[in-house]
């Protein structure tokens, strides 16, 4: 499958910039170079294992960075008042409530979960409730 670098370039440099991240600074915390995140700012390609760097450099689940080149969309995590992790997947209405009530779960209970996996399991809860008349 093919990768949209380009994409990733756009959405990672914007979230760098929102967060008030020096490239320099960002790079150094999570040990890659600075060379690599201009690669990645730049389109370019690059290792596969800092891609998961990235992500947590960006306060992201792991997986995201991935997500975006395929065409998805990175799930922000934050850590709360009680060092918990929360997950916020970006879905509007009751759907998006229990999509981010369930990342959220996951997120506490699996912390290795990826991106991927969070929305998966996401997806088919949503389903089953679809199923049982509870969403529309």
């Amino acid at each position: 499958m093919d990768r949209d670098l380009d994409r990733l370039a756009r959405v990672a440099t914007q979230r760098r910039l929102e967060l008030g991240l020096a490239r320099n600074k960002a790079a150094a915390e999570i040990g890659i170079s600075k060379d690599t995140w201009k690669r990645l700012e730049r389109g370019e390609p690059i290792r596969e294992m800092n891609y998961g760097k990235i992500d947590s450099a960006l306060g992201w689940a792991i997986g995201s960075c991935v997500a975006i080149t395929e065409g998805g969309e990175p799930i922000p995590i934050e850590a709360s008042s009680d060092d918990a992790v929360i997950a916020h997947v970006p879905v509007e209405g009751l759907q998006g409530e229990v999509q981010d009530a369930v990342a959220v779960a996951a997120v506490l209970t699996t912390p290795d979960l990826t991106a991927r996996e969070i929305k998966a399991l996401s997806d088919q809860i949503v389903e089953e409730l679809r199923k049982r008349g509870i969403l529309p």
